[in-house]
């Protein structure tokens, strides 16, 4: 996958300077081994330069870091360690920051084997509010080596993610379609977040698509498209007009990034796109996906911001669905109850035009567009990427600013099922747990638009890290709730 940082942790150890030293170089090194045991070792590196346990110490690790390409930062706490040190470089750190702490090892060396990080983690988490400074914390953060390496390999998505985001454009073109105002975009969050945005009129893309005309480069773009769809190639006479809208679209991604590394487009489809392009640009949004470039259909650009951040912590293609509709009632007692531990309320189905990634979808046709078929002529309505989206498991999730630019997120993980959809466009039959609850409890009363993101995967434990990390509070952050806990707003009695 393209489009994303590299991470590489820098494992700094601390010591509070009344404890001995070699506690902290020791449990260091112990980390550091038991994480190389169990992963790569690549995405980390082991700060030798000292043990920080002064403001002097401090700025050395913080040199030797930045010097070694480190682009977030785990400090460890091998000991009760140095508040003020120890925070003054997450404070320093230009990165996302994690704090760790070692577990005591035996109860024959509680002399002076004994660190007390537990205690320390304690000063630490509190010197860190002092200072306005954020550090992920992990649930329970004192831990043996085995037990922190997985602590921070549990980080580096959380870590990708954050450092994608200070480096993230999202480019726009067109303003949101008519009665789309669910997608309304108030983008003084976005800079919030340190995400800058770049909005363009359709006539900007018209004009770069009509200069991309006899590109030399459409024929090799056609025949990787040929390969990709193999026999569901229904379209061809289409594939050169969208060979040439993905190289417009890759161009000016390439002229328009300026100082950022990274990139999300939100997208104008409709309502004039088919009639002055002469085509639809799902297909091409699929395969920008799939590249690592996530494209949201309908201007979305909170959808859009939303993709790119599940690209980036599961590395991998995400997509964009309108929550849809119900699973009909016969479709779920001849195919669902009995086989699959579901209630009929905790089904729908997930769907949008053709933009899902082939590599998501069972099967896939080139097909036109049925909806906008059906008021305007068919053949400019061609480009849709048709097929049931593959069985396994999901998160469904999103990241919003409301129209008074309060951010407010919602994840839910749930599956797709083995089960046909029976329709059109990209499209899954969905099984979320307490979906019933959560449609109307969260996505309705939180006033979430139709749009939502899907990894393909179980990411919902970095999803919420990575929103508690960016400033979401933890109050705005839904989830789908179990039974027997209530919502705010349900009724008790219902």
């Amino acid at each position: 996958m393209e489009n994303m940082p590299k991470v590489k942790i820098g494992i700094v150890a601390v010591s509070r300077d009344c404890f001995p030293e070699s506690l902290s170089v020791n449990r260091r090194k112990g980390l550091v081994e038991a994480y190389k045991a169990k992963y790569d070792g690549e995405d980390i590196y082991e700060c030798p330069v000292c043990i920080v346990e002064s403001e002097i110490d401090m700025v050395n690790a913080l040199k030797d870091i930045q010097a070694a390409g480190c682009n977030a930062l785990c400090v460890y706490l091998g000991n009760f360690g140095p508040e003020i040190s120890e925070t003054l470089l997450v404070k320093h750190f230009d990165g996302p920051a994690m704090v760790v702490a070692a577990a005591e090892e035996s109860q024959n060396n509680l002399i002076q084997g004994r660190g007390d990080a537990y205690c320390g983690m304690l000063n630490a988490s509190y010197n860190l509010a002092l200072r306005n400074t954020k550090a992920y914390i992990p649930e329970y953060p004192i831990g043996t080596f085995e037990e922190a390496a997985d602590m921070v390999h549990e980080f580096v998505p959380i870590a990708r993610a954050v450092a994608a985001l200070a480096e993230l454009k999202i480019i726009s073109f067109g303003p949101r379609p008519l009665n789309f105002l669910a997608c309304n975009a108030p983008i003084k969050q976005l800079y919030n977040l340190g995400v800058e945005i770049e909005e363009n009129s359709e006539l900007d893309l018209f004009e770069a698509f009509n200069n991309h005309a006899g590109d030399p480069r459409i024929p090799d773009v056609v025949k990787e498209m040929e390969e990709e769809l193999g026999d569901g190639n229904k379209k061809p006479e289409i594939l050169s007009k969208l060979a040439q809208y993905e190289l417009t679209l890759l161009d000016w991604v390439k002229d328009h990034k300026g100082y950022r590394k990274y990139v999300a487009i939100a997208g104008k489809c409709w309502p004039a796109f088919q009639t002055q392009f002469g085509f639809v640009p799902c297909y091409v949004n699929s395969r920008l996906a799939g590249k690592g470039i996530p494209v949201s259909c309908e201007v979305d650009i909170y959808g859009a911001l939303s993709e790119f951040i599940g690209t980036v912590v599961s590395q991998d293609a995400v997509t964009l669905l309108d929550i849809n509709n119900n699973v009909p009632a016969d479709m779920y007692e001849e195919s669902i109850k009995g086989t699959f531990p579901y209630e009929h309320k905790d089904t729908f189905m997930g769907f949008h035009c053709g933009n899902t990634c082939t590599r998501k979808l069972s099967f896939c046709e080139m097909k036109y567009q049925l909806i906008m078929a059906r008021s305007l002529p068919q053949e400019v309505t061609q480009g849709t990427l048709e097929g049931d989206i593959v069985p396994g498991n999901i998160t469904f999730y999103r990241l919003q600013s409301t129209a008074d630019n309060k951010l407010r997120a919602y994840i839910a993980q749930g599956e797709v099922l083995p089960v046909a959809a029976k329709s059109f466009g990209s499209i899954g039959v969905f099984a979320i747990p307490e979906m019933g609850r959560f449609y109307r409890h969260v996505l309705i009363e939180k006033n979430y638009p139709h749009h939502g993101a899907v990894a393909f995967g179980h990411f919902g434990k970095a999803l919420y890290e990575v929103f508690k990390y960016i400033g979401v509070d933890v109050e705005e952050i839904n989830f789908n709730q179990p039974k027997g806990m209530l919502y705010k707003t349900e009724n008790p009695f219902a």
